[in-house]
């Protein structure tokens, strides 16, 4: 039996249509993947069921009834949760308290009570976890448990989870799939939102594919294969392989020396770094969220003091591109038009600044050029990049900070995110900059993908890197055995 079900659903955004007619039926006990490039309407979608939007035209059945959802508070109530890749919790409050929030309609909380009453659902889902730990003190698998938790303590039954596996390590992946598998064994409905096939074809039933706004398949997930799905998103074919010549590394540019850099709270969080890059090179950053990624790449971009240690640059008037991990906080300035963020590293020089004045048809042509060349899909450059896509987000960061041809580009979750055809795009554009002879630092905790697009491979463990690698030679368990601080004997 269907326990979803949508008929011709049609949400537009003044001339924009986000959904087309979508007909989606979503099994009983089932987890049902959707699918789609950045901007195929997915979120959209997601954010009907869930009552955060509401359909221009369309009905939606629950158990084969109709309904109308008209907030997040009804599809609450409706048994409809759904568990965002941003996770929406308080860092300052407990688990406990993030869990109860606002379900409480009395002064005298009985937070004991509460706690045992959270730790007995955690114990029943298998999603282990102290209820009395603050938020902010849990790792990022631990805080999405929270959030799992948080929709099954309001007694959801279908639970919706945007890109859940983005900001996760290998292990944690591993556990949440069990930890889904587990949920829907146990008569919970899931919808799936992934850019990633392989996580797909391994948890999922079956699979929606959506193409700009529209339904292009449904189809079990046994029937198909990861180059199948990635054409019907794409609407192409996709090369899942990259084609990676062999390197030819130059002279060394960068020079890292004892380095040592703290975070905002003053805690030492890049220890005892040294290392050399070379021009044609990419030293991929392979480790677990937060052991220090950030804090260097931003060191090493100029952005961050450093406590101790030296960065030398062979040449002094060496320019650096940098693709920060968060490109909508710091890559950039979402209320500013597709054309002003290109050029805001350079608006204070030639051509596009005379004598004081921001000279606009200089301005345009840099835009239109960059639009054409790095693939940015938007109906024009005065476009405010906040209402762009992910992909087309990364792609207008790529643009600028290639712009000037740097020396050193430092690319710090690049793909994160990003759709199949966005990855490949980006992936490709890095590995043409290194083949003209540029140094790269790539930096992700998506171990393959380091493995993927790296010469050599720095391995980081709280602050300190504890093998640097041959990419040819590395092996998976190897790699992944350092990540979490075991010994490469």
């Amino acid at each position: 039996m269907n326990y979803l079900r949508l008929n011709n659903i049609t949400k537009s955004f003044g001339s924009f249509i986000a959904n087309d007619n979508i007909n989606l039926s979503v099994a009983s006990g089932t987890i049902h993947a959707i699918l789609g490039e950045n901007g195929a309407g997915k979120s959209t979608l997601m954010n009907i069921i869930s009552g955060l939007y509401q359909p221009d035209a369309g009905e939606i059945y629950l158990q084969e009834q109709p309904i109308k959802i008209t907030s997040p508070n009804e599809a609450i109530k409706l048994g409809i949760g759904m568990i965002y890749q941003h996770f929406m919790l308080v860092p300052q409050l407990t688990v406990t308290e993030n869990i109860i929030l606002g379900t409480e309609k009395t002064w005298r909380l009985n937070l004991q009570y509460k706690q045992q009453e959270i730790a007995a659902l955690s114990q029943a889902y298998g999603l282990e976890i102290d209820p009395t730990v603050k938020v902010e003190n849990l790792s990022v698998g631990a805080q999405q448990r929270v959030e799992i938790l948080k929709v099954l303590y309001r007694r959801a039954k279908l639970l919706i989870l945007d890109e859940p596996t983005a900001v996760l390590t290998p292990p944690e992946v591993e556990s949440l799939i069990a930890i889904l598998r587990q949920l829907a064994a146990a008569g919970n409905t899931i919808i799936f939102i992934s850019h990633k096939l392989e996580e797909v074809m391994n948890l999922c039933n079956s699979v929606t594919v959506l193409r700009q706004g529209k339904v292009v398949a449904t189809t079990s997930t046994e029937a198909a294969t990861p180059q199948q799905l990635a054409t019907l998103m794409v609407g192409r074919e996709v090369a899942l392989q990259l084609n990676k010549s062999p390197t030819l590394p130059g002279e060394i540019i960068l020079s890292v020396q004892n380095l040592q850099v703290a975070d905002e709270r003053n805690i030492l969080t890049v220890n005892n770094v040294s290392f050399e890059l070379r021009a044609g090179e990419i030293l991929g950053i392979a480790g677990v969220d937060g052991n220090g990624q950030r804090e260097l790449a931003d060191a090493i971009a100029f952005v961050r003091t450093i406590k101790q240690g030296k960065i030398e640059f062979t040449h002094k008037d060496s320019l650096v591109g940098y693709i920060p991990e968060d490109r909508r906080t710091m890559g950039l300035v979402l209320q500013f038009s597709i054309a002003q963020n290109l050029i805001l590293k350079a608006f204070k020089y030639l051509p596009f600044c005379r004598r004081f004045l921001l000279q606009q048809e200089a301005i345009a042509n840099r835009a239109q050029a960059a639009m054409q060349e790095f693939d940015i899909r938007a109906n024009g450059i005065d476009v405010l990049v906040s209402q762009l896509s992910g992909g087309n987000q990364q792609k207008v960061v790529l643009a600028r900070e290639l712009a000037q041809t740097p020396a050193l580009i430092i690319a710090m979750q690049p793909t994160r995110g990003l759709d199949v055809g966005a990855t490949v795009a980006v992936q490709s554009r890095i590995l043409t900059e290194r083949d003209r002879g540029a140094g790269i630092l790539y930096i992700s905790t998506e171990l393959e993908e380091v493995m993927t697009m790296s010469d050599r491979i720095a391995v980081i463990y709280r602050g300190e890197f504890v093998a640097i690698l041959d990419a040819a030679t590395a092996k998976v368990e190897e790699i992944g055995l350092l990540m979490g601080g075991g010994n490469n004997e």
